[in-house]
């Protein structure tokens, strides 16, 4: 059954831990390519859930798991965990900031699109405002009201992010349909992730160590960003319909540009409170269609 407030406290959380992405990778990636960054975090994310899995007595659900079971997963941990990251890593290390984080946040938008065929959920009018409400306010609070500042100018690029917010809106999706113990489901996830970023690492960069300075990032990275908000996110999809949480996902921009304004003193412009304001009725508008 439907538990909206449960699902919003969720998706709240994880929009809190998503937000960090911005300056765990502008941190992180001092001294390491995306590569490398992404191996070293999807290690952590293992190590973490490794430890939490076996010290829960949560391991033996790995017994239970059928081959078509474990192929899920893997491939679940190939999207959301691997193509998503990789892709907009490159995207980032590639191309305009603004213009990667406004293609970025596409994929709340291709959840509420993918939960009609996938999971039989309604299209309806008020979903389809609320996701125009909510890039709307992704697009405000990422070029700072300056719209035509925004470049579209190296489409190869943009098709990679784009890829990418397709790829973990189908992890997204699929991942509801998922009934598998959150923490050893994860644990797998970010074992495959660390599998096939090694694979990358040597394919097209090379191994090395994180220096000193990227050590904190990588750890919170691991930990947090890409660690635990994954079992809050699942643990959201199931509490309510896939297309009623996402769209509170495009708060996660402004509470970004917070973020940055707390750790390298960006300017506060009036234009955040607008895209806040905008992210909120795309939750109120989205909410109020979907009772519970």
């Amino acid at each position: 059954m439907s538990n909206k407030p449960r699902a919003l406290a969720y998706t709240l959380s994880c929009v809190a831990l998503w937000a960090l992405i911005p300056a765990v990778s502008k941190l992180g990636q001092d001294g390491l390519d995306s590569h490398q960054f992404l191996f070293w975090s999807s290690l952590v994310s293992f190590i973490a859930f490794a430890v939490a899995s076996a010290a829960g007595g949560k391991l033996p659900a790995l017994r239970a798991y059928r081959a078509k079971d474990w192929a899920l997963m893997v491939a679940l941990g190939l999207l959301g965990t691997y193509v998503y990251y990789i892709l907009l890593y490159l995207g980032y290390a590639r191309a305009e900031g603004f213009e990667v984080l406004v293609l970025q946040y596409t994929w709340p938008v291709f959840i509420v699109l993918l939960s009609v065929p996938i999971l039989r959920e309604r299209f309806t009018a008020r979903r389809a405002i609320s996701c125009a409400l909510g890039f709307a306010s992704v697009a405000l609070a990422l070029t700072k009201g300056n719209l035509a500042g925004v470049r579209l100018g190296n489409l190869c690029v943009d098709a990679y992010v784009l890829v990418g917010a397709l790829s973990f809106a189908l992890f997204s999706v699929l991942g509801k349909k998922a009934s598998f113990e959150p923490f050893t489901m994860n644990a797998v996830f970010f074992l495959v992730a660390t599998v096939a970023s090694a694979v990358s690492m040597t394919a097209f960069s090379s191994f090395a160590p994180p220096p000193a300075r990227a050590c904190l990032p990588v750890l919170v990275n691991g930990l947090f960003v890409n660690g635990f908000s994954y079992v809050l996110w699942i643990k959201a999809l199931r509490a309510a319909d896939a297309s009623f949480v996402a769209p509170f996902v495009f708060l996660t921009p402004v509470v970004a540009a917070f973020y940055l304004v707390a750790f390298f003193s960006a300017p506060i412009l009036p234009v955040y409170g607008v895209a806040l304001a905008l992210v909120v009725a795309a939750g109120f508008v989205n909410g109020k269609g979907n009772p519970p």
